[in-house]
């Protein structure tokens, strides 16, 4: 009896065992798929995290680009800027060169009416201009060039915003394969909480870098919009100088013909004085030799009438060989012997005053000089202009009274200048800031105040030869020589009350 009770408590541990033994397979199989399904989750993190690696390294890569693009759009407005100071530099050599012809022109027009000073003048201007027009021909160079580089900037500009849009679109794509992974993630453990928290981040990142990025498309839009503007303005430029040019080959054509007309007139007039130099005066010496001989060896078979007659023949052939010298000195003075000298006013008069000393003598003339000056001058015509001027107020003295003539000289400023002469702009042929004031004047015949700028002209005389002797030159020879120093003269007086004459001219510190 008891051992069939032991049997039956040993098959009920043995099923119990075997119960326990079936449950533990059991755990150990659930063991087992629950270890897999860990595994795959373990598997399938790390494939989250390595996307997410990915997604990291490409929003790197995408910055360093955006570095890049903002780098070369920093390079391409200092291009532009350096670019706009270009232009603003050619523009002020333009304007500088469109100074330079406006004086060239006006110098031209002076030298015009001067044939025998014009031509050398013309001579220096062409040479000048030749250079302006290569500096126009290197600033047309220039601007070629920088058309050029402007227009690869373009390029450039063109290629960066093809590959910036398409970074958009691969960010775009990166957006949507991010978004899908953060819906994966939601599904994952506390990690992929953590990853989905710094997924959140970087879309943060990568809105805030699409905003930058549209900023700079604007930036770039508005850069490309200016480009354009300057490209027009730069072809604006470009058609005004070729413009210039043309302007300047058709001046340089008509100086080239002035130049050949100058040449030709030159030689007449080289022409002119040899015959007025030699062929008419022999004549006339002639002339006056057998008129002289006839009244001396045969005035007493001359009447009366025949002997007046043979002494207004000599006066005449007198009036005309003092006309041909007078001439001969008015031609001959020229703005290309203009070698100034610091010379002492005070040694010229003197010169002037043993020159004229019998004449001086005979009127019994009082000459007065003080305050005299050092003047920046052309000596030997100078002495000419101090003779013609004394010689002008002996010969219309009033007959009254003794001849008083006094000079003096002064040296003052541009202003002073300026507001003593009528036209002062004649004045300033140079850029002189101070002015050597020389005044001549006389207790003379004087003259009426409307003849004031007649005088100076050739050939004006207002007596006639029976009245006073002259050729109506030496006022204008003493013009001439005003002119070819660069200064200017005026002159005032009343009938009876003597005249003056006030000159104005450069004062140039010259070295000894």
């Amino acid at each position: 009896m008891n051992k069939i009770i032991k049997s039956e408590e040993l098959i009920t541990a043995i099923q119990a065992l075997a119960k326990e033994y079936e449950e533990k397979e059991m755990r150990a199989a659930e063991l087992i798929v629950a270890n897999n399904e860990l595994v795959f989750q373990n598997d399938e993190k790390e494939k989250r995290a390595a996307e997410l690696i990915i997604a990291n390294k490409e929003l790197v890569f995408q910055n360093e680009e955006k570095e890049k693009r903002a780098a070369e759009l920093i390079v391409a407005n200092k291009e532009l800027a350096f670019q706009n100071k270009e232009k603003e530099k050619r523009a002020a050599e333009l304007i500088i060169a469109n100074k330079e012809l406006v004086f060239q022109n006006g110098e031209k027009e002076k030298r015009a009416a001067e044939l025998i000073i014009a031509n050398e003048e013309l001579l220096f201007q062409n040479e000048e201009k030749e250079k302006r027009a290569a500096e126009l021909i290197i600033a047309n160079t220039e601007l070629v060039f920088q058309n050029e580089e402007k227009e690869k900037r373009a390029a450039e500009l063109i290629v960066a915003n093809k590959e910036l849009a398409f970074q958009n679109e691969e960010k775009e794509k990166r957006a949507a394969e991010l978004i899908i992974a953060n819906k994966e993630l939601v599904f994952q453990n506390g990690e992929k909480e953590k990853r989905a928290a710094e997924l959140i981040i970087a879309n943060k990142e990568l809105a805030f870098q699409n905003g930058e990025k549209e900023k700079r498309a604007a930036e770039l839009d508005i850069a490309n919009k200016e480009l354009a503007f300057q490209n027009g303005e730069k072809e604006k430029r470009a058609a005004e100088l070729n413009i210039a040019n043309k302007e300047l080959i058709f001046q340089n054509e008509e100086k080239e013909k002035r130049s050949t007309e100058l040449d030709a007139a030159n030689k007449e007039l080289v022409a002119f004085n040899y015959v007025a130099g030699h062929d008419l005066q022999e004549p006339l010496r002639k002339i006056q030799i057998f008129a002289s001989l006839i009244l001396e060896k045969e005035t007493n078979k001359l009447t009366e009438k025949g002997r007046d007659y043979f002494a207004r023949m000599q006066e005449a052939t007198s009036r005309m060989q003092q006309l041909i010298v007078d001439l001969l000195a008015y031609s001959r003075i020229k703005a290309i012997d203009r070698k100034l000298e610091a010379t002492d006013l005070l040694e010229i008069i003197t010169d002037v005053r043993y020159e004229l000393k019998d004449n001086i003598e005979d009127k019994q003339a009082k000459i007065i000089a003080n305050q005299l000056c050092t003047a920046s001058i052309i000596p030997f015509q100078f002495r000419q202009l101090v003779y013609n001027l004394f010689s002008n107020a002996l010969k219309f003295s009033n007959p009254a009274i003794n001849p008083e003539i006094t000079i003096e000289a002064t040296i003052v400023g541009r202003d002073i200048a300026d507001s003593r002469i009528n036209k002062p702009s004649q004045v300033y042929v140079t850029n002189a800031t101070s002015y050597c004031h020389i005044t001549f004047s006389d207790n003379g015949i004087g003259f009426d105040p409307q003849f004031s700028q007649r005088i100076f002209e050739v050939f004006q005389k207002l007596h006639s030869h029976t009245e006073f002797a002259g050729t109506g030159i030496g006022l204008a020879i003493v013009k001439k020589i005003v002119d070819n120093h660069n200064g200017y003269i005026m002159a005032s007086s009343e009938m009876g009350k003597g005249a003056s004459f006030d000159i104005y001219i450069p004062h140039i510190q010259l070295n000894n």
